[in-house]
């Protein structure tokens, strides 16, 4: 009977972590990406995201108290197998959460560093158990949470984007890790310093990798997301506010992957790329469609156009807009959709071909 019955909360959780970790990091993801986090301004999202942040932050204090011997209650030091575990489900959520919010606004083209980056800690999190317990480990993790976190819910705030909003992000961040680590000194100084160093070597490492990922265009520039995209041969707003488009006919299973699509070109035919993009509620700006064509002779894109137009945030299914050009070149083409600050928000590639007879054509309406 014995080896049904775990002697102690400690031997439970052992036994069946490799069971209730796995199904609670999906349930946790399906939850995050269909129902609890489908927009970034949403109040149920920031305060689910908030409740992560504060729980981890008890969680690695209560941890550390703990292993200084600064609590001494019978219930606590009978709770302590479960504080690990419960910081692991708070940065799991954490993770989740930024993975179902960054991938949507990233154009995995430019931006797939990062949202790789985030799955990897996402299904990584379930072997960082024991990691918990060290100080070091604790601070830098929750570093990058924070500042992650910051990056969008700034301009969600302040309805505004850009470089000054990422460099408040990152003060922020420095400044309340700077004052989360000046608490943990005082409620367990033993441990405190003597991880001191190392928390700060992570700090620094953490805060430069992403300033360079930021400049670099690799970060995706969140709160704004791409909704659809996609290249046409008309484009008509109707009086209701709608978009009637005209496109060619694809195969149902290319219609879920919509990347670099055959334009066949006619004489006096336009070519239209349309996108919606979502920015938060009170988030007015602009957006540009930087046109691209891929010299063959010397292998580098050469933009050919610039057009841009203002949208305005808070509309579900994004603010949609176009722009068209006349005869393009035969080859490869792609139209980038970028912030005024040279962000990328997604891309349309295509190649196109000249054809004598106009393509059979599919209308839809967005």
């Amino acid at each position: 009977m014995r080896r049904y019955l775990p002697k102690n909360t400690e031997e439970l959780l052992r036994w069946y972590e490799r069971y209730v970790s796995p199904l609670s990091l999906l349930a946790g993801f399906l939850a995050d990406n269909f129902f609890l986090l489908k927009r970034v301004d949403l109040f149920r999202t920031n305060a689910l995201l908030f409740f992560y942040l504060l729980v981890a932050a008890l969680a690695i204090v209560l941890i550390n108290m703990l292993e200084a011997g600064r609590l001494r209650a019978k219930w606590m030091i009978a709770a302590a197998p479960f504080i690990p575990v419960i910081a692991q489900f708070c940065f799991g959520g954490l993770f989740s959460g930024y993975l179902s919010l960054y991938s949507r606004s990233a154009s995995l083209a430019v931006s797939w560093i990062f949202v790789v980056a985030l799955a990897l800690l996402l299904f990584g999190n379930e072997r960082f158990t024991r990691l918990y317990s060290r100080f070091p480990f604790q601070i830098g993790l929750y570093f990058f949470v924070l500042f992650s976190f910051l990056e969008f819910f700034l301009p969600v705030v302040f309805h505004q984007i850009g470089p000054y909003m990422f460099f408040a992000a990152g003060l922020l961040s420095l400044t309340l890790i700077t004052l989360f680590m000046l608490m943990m000194r005082r409620l367990a100084p033993v441990i405190a310093r003597a991880g001191a160093q190392r928390a700060i070597m992570a700090i620094v490492v953490i805060f430069f990798a992403f300033n360079v990922l930021y400049f670099g265009n690799v970060i995706p520039p969140l709160p704004l997301s791409l909704k659809d995209a996609g290249v046409y041969h008309s484009v008509v707003r109707l009086s209701d506010g709608s978009y009637q488009l005209e496109g060619e006919s694809v195969p149902w299973y290319k219609s879920f992957l919509r990347y670099n699509d055959v334009f066949h070109q006619t004489p006096g035919g336009q070519v239209y790329v349309y996108a919606s993009v979502f920015a938060p509620s009170g988030l007015n700006t602009e957006v540009l469609h930087q046109w691209q064509y891929y010299n063959p002779a010397t292998q580098q894109w050469k933009t050919t156009d610039t057009i841009s137009y203002p949208i305005a945030g808070g509309l579900d299914g994004g603010y949609k807009g176009y722009s068209y050009k006349g005869y393009l070149t035969p080859g490869s083409w792609r139209v980038n959709i970028i912030t005024q600050y040279g962000q990328i928000i997604g891309q349309v590639a295509f190649t196109v071909e000249n054809a004598t007879e106009p393509p059979t054509l599919e209308t839809s309406t967005e």
